[in-house]
């Protein structure tokens, strides 16, 4: 065996001197995490360690989604910017040029919108403003509030390249942006159309399918009767939006149906108004639903729409962009939609034309920005074509080019992208980049970089351009490649040495809007994937699975929390309830779980700090055994973290950790070295123990960056660039497993032993006599840890059954442990009887699992002959406890 203790590649061991106890005055007693986190913050800052530039490491890269530049830290940014932290920081220690460029997102619907706000406190409104002093508020505004996200995140710890810090914005970005704008115009892949888009009236701009949050209502279902033209009969429809009446343009039934046979070449009349619509046949209708008969309004209805392109329908759009009714409804003109539905249903049912009203509950779509209802509407939009760029986005994915963790995603993935529709790309807004479309007097369209090159396409300088700008996320598909200037300098260092990026990690609910489109940019402009992995978080919920929201005032504050609890302690408790892919239920307690590992591991450190050192004491026998019992649990645990982080289980990597230190280090490792009291320690162990101190420090810095750096240091005083944050990552040497199996044998001992003394009421000071009967299966090489654990005069070996001894049955093992007392043969057999009946159990159901032959042949050959351990186990078992019985009997 290694040990990786003792050959450590950047383990710096302690100096040879005499530790004496009064070091421990000079570390204070509790641990402050507000007195070490600003100062190792500072650090590592000034010290250059978050910096990168191109050289000849392996590089490691990861791009931040840009949060908001109106945004200040939420939950979902605590758990997404910590496991980003995590990744880089241990690819920093693994010698990588580890990268992680941050930045913010211009969110053109919410920043406007803050504007809009604030001109209302000066008692102004936007079209006060000319666009050029509305974009002059907009950038101050920008200036003041738009880095407050990113100082917080410092506080969390986030180990981003600052200087590189990047706005979707900034004049490079934004000429990228127009760049590809111009580029997809040429390829034919963006174009000018009316088309159905979702309308924002608060915010009076189309938004996209992914902007809008669908929410289940309570609502009115209204049924409304249309008289047929030219006849005494009536049809009756039924619908949630009545003021849209006044727009319908036909009633719809399915060709089949043979109530309405004799309604064909018939018109109907429209209630109130009484103009006359077609009555149409369609496959679309469904027969069963209703009345099988359906208002046809294609100006506000998608399905509606596709009817009428169909059937070449009369589209009538009653809606202003503020939502209030114009002139083509002819009633209710300049009234809010939402009075408006009021005061019509009062009108048909004053008029006779109202049958009946029931209650249902439907899905309605809010604006993800402004919380209105969207209106579909008809207007005229730029698109982007998505179908050509969807295909290798989609095949990428599918043949794990680019690894989706957890893989669950990928189907949601497929879906969205076998059923892509073009995106609408303009928004009605002025903050943003204004599209780079310029008209002449005729309306005819000149799309180019530059107002100076239009003028020269155009060959004229009366040009209009454009009023609308560009939706966020046209900007923000190219950020992986655009932070690297990759557009405008597609051959420049940065872009060559840290593109494609290795790991993105966002949540599954903007997978379609921006990790597909990021993917279908890279290919479009790098012909290569963007990044490697994505890791899909999951959302932050409260006890009750509410989502976190200010609205609702379940969410909280951030800062407070690191405040009480310390960042490191937040990260913890954040990871601690962060399965990947699936949504975390948020609870504080797990925070105050972090705060206290961080207070454990402080005592640790200052239990060990504070022994008194010798040089002229031997190794003790159990301090040996503990050492290479310890060197072998490091080496498995190195083993399963980086497992556990190739696959991206942040939350399992952390507990394995956790364990290695509250349970194997403190618990174990710790009592068993420990030196008697007021007595010293050997220099040997006491190395061993320091060494093993930075390791596990290394191992948890990633998880909890700040007490981990500052225990690195009072460990032993470093020299300049000796910090924890740039030491080597521990790799993983050869695992004795024999050593793990005799140690699990040392816990059961110990324990069982424990378990007699609390039965019996025997003080933990008695020591007691420990006597193993005779059997092949015998180990005795860490018997000196069992006796200074279980407290005992030593260990010895038998062939009988020791007089009025406690029998203990560990494995296949039988131990006594001597009593003064005679022992009670009536409760001791009853014990022995209701453990035989557990053990015969067990076997049972052992032996039915290795008799299910698709078990055996399709679950992995270690977990069958785990299986078929504990079956012969439980075999052995239950023969030591029958023989114990028949001795009693």
């Amino acid at each position: 065996m290694i040990r990786l203790i003792l050959q450590p590649k950047s383990c710096h061991k302690p100096e040879n001197k005499r530790v004496l106890p009064n070091f421990i005055m000079d570390i204070p007693k509790h641990y402050d995490p507000s007195k070490t986190e600003d100062k190792w913050y500072s650090k590592w800052m000034e010290r250059g360690y978050f910096r990168s530039v191109p050289d000849d490491r392996e590089p490691f890269t990861i791009v931040i989604p840009p949060p908001n530049v109106t945004g200040v830290l939420h939950m979902g940014h605590m758990l997404n910017n910590t496991i980003q932290d995590i990744l880089v920081r241990r690819a920093r220690m693994q010698g990588k040029n580890a990268l992680w460029v941050p930045g913010t997102d211009h969110a053109s619907i919410a920043t406007e919108a803050r504007v809009v706000a604030q001109l209302k406190e000066e008692g102004k409104v936007k079209s006060d403003l000319t666009r050029e002093e509305f974009l002059e508020k907009a950038w101050a505004w920008k200036e003041k509030h738009g880095g407050i996200i990113l100082e917080q995140l410092k506080k969390l710890g986030a180990s981003c390249d600052w200087e590189r810090t990047r706005f979707t914005m900034e004049p490079k970005l934004s000429e990228a942006v127009i760049k590809v704008f111009v580029d997809l115009h040429k390829k034919g892949l963006i174009y000018r159309g009316i088309r159905m888009v979702n309308w924002d009236p608060k915010g009076q701009t189309a938004v996209s399918d992914e902007e809008v949050i669908h929410r289940e209502v309570e609502a009115n279902l209204y049924h409304v009767k249309y008289k047929i033209e030219d006849s005494e009969e009536w049809l009756t429809i039924a619908t949630t939006r009545p003021e849209t009446i006044l727009g319908d343009t036909a009633i719809c039934v399915h060709p089949q149906d043979k109530r309405y046979q004799h309604l064909k070449g018939k018109k109907a009349l429209v209630p109130l108004i009484g103009r006359a619509i077609p009555i149409i046949f369609d496959e679309y209708v469904d027969m069963e639903f209703g009345t099988g008969a359906l208002k046809v309004t294609p100006a506000h209805d998608i399905n509606d729409y596709e009817l009428g392109v169909r059937h070449k329908l009369e589209t009538i759009d009653i809606l202003n962009d503020d939502g209030t009714l114009n002139e083509k409804a002819q009633l209710f003109v300049g009234v809010d939609r939402d009075i408006a539905r009021k005061s019509i249903c009062k009108q048909l049912e004053a008029e006779g034309y109202l049958v009946k009203t029931e209650t249902l509950k439907h899905s309605v779509g809010f604006s993800e920005r402004t919380d209105a209802v969207i209106e579909p509407k008809l207007s005229m939009q730029w698109f982007c074509k998505m179908e050509e760029m969807s295909k290798p986005a989609l095949e990428h994915v599918m043949n794990d080019d680019i690894k989706f963790y957890p893989p669950k995603f990928k189907n949601t993935y497929k879906h969205w992208m076998e059923n892509v529709r073009d995106w609408c790309i303009s928004r009605q807004l002025w903050w943003g980049q204004q599209i780079p479309a310029y008209y002449n007097k005729d309306g005819v369209i000149f799309v180019a970089e530059s107002r100076e090159e239009a003028e020269k396409l155009a060959g004229t300088a009366e040009l209009r351009q454009d009023e609308d700008v560009l939706d966020t996320w046209f900007s923000s598909w190219l950020w992986p490649i655009s932070v690297f200037n990759g557009i405008l300098d597609p051959d420049n260092e940065d872009i060559k040495y840290y593109y494609p990026t290795n790991d993105l990690v966002t949540a599954p609910e903007i997978l379609f809007f921006w990790v597909g489109r990021m993917i279908m940019s890279g290919y479009e402009y790098r012909g290569e994937l963007p990044f490697k992995n994505v890791y899909l978080t999951g959302i932050v919920r409260d006890q009750k699975r509410r989502k976190m929201s200010k609205s609702l005032g379940n969410s909280p504050d951030c800062l407070e929390l690191m405040k009480t609890f310390g960042a490191d302690g937040v990260r913890v408790g954040m990871l601690f309830c962060s399965p990947a892919g699936n949504d975390l239920l948020f609870d504080e307690a797990l925070c105050e779980q972090g705060r206290n590992f961080s207070n454990k591991i402080w005592n640790a450190f200052r239990l060990v700090k504070g022994w008194e050192v010798s040089d002229s004491i031997s190794q003790p026998e159990e301090s040996i055994a503990a050492s290479k019992w310890f060197d072998a649990k490091l080496n498995q645990t190195i083993s399963t973290i980086d497992d556990h982080f190739s696959k991206f289980r942040m939350s399992d990597a952390l507990m394995s950790v956790y364990k290695l230190i509250w349970d194997d280090f403190c618990s174990w490792y710790l009592e068993i070295i420990k030196p008697a009291y007021e007595q010293p320690i050997d220099k040997s162990t006491y190395d061993e123990a320091i060494g093993y101190l930075e390791y596990l420090m290394k191992l948890l810095h990633p998880f909890m960056p700040f007490i981990s750096e500052e225990v690195w240091h009072l460990i032993i005083e470093r020299k300049d660039g000796e910090d924890l944050i740039v030491a080597e990552w521990p790799n993983a040497q050869t695992v004795n497993d024999q050593l793990l199996g005799d140690f699990e044998r040392v816990v059961e001992v110990v324990t069982a032993v424990r378990n007699v003394r609390k039965k019996k009421n025997i003080l933990p000071k008695d020591k007691l006599d420990l006597i193993v009967k005779e059997s092949k299966d015998v180990n005795n090489s860490m018997d000196s840890v069992i006796v200074k654990l279980a407290n005992l005069n030593g260990v010895t070996f038998t062939k009988d059954k020791p007089e009025n001894a406690e029998s203990l049955v560990i494995g296949s093992t039988e131990y006594f442990i001597p009593l003064a007392e005679s022992i009670d043969a009536e409760a001791a057999s009853g014990n022995l009887e209701e453990e035989l009946k557990y053990t015969r159990g067990f076997l049972i159901s052992v032996s039915k699992k290795l008799e299910n032959k698709k078990f055996v042949d399709n679950a992995p050959a270690e977990v069958v002959e785990r299986e078929k351990k504990k079956q012969s186990d439980a075999e052995a078992r239950i023969k030591v406890l029958e023989q114990q019985l028949s001795n009693l009997n």
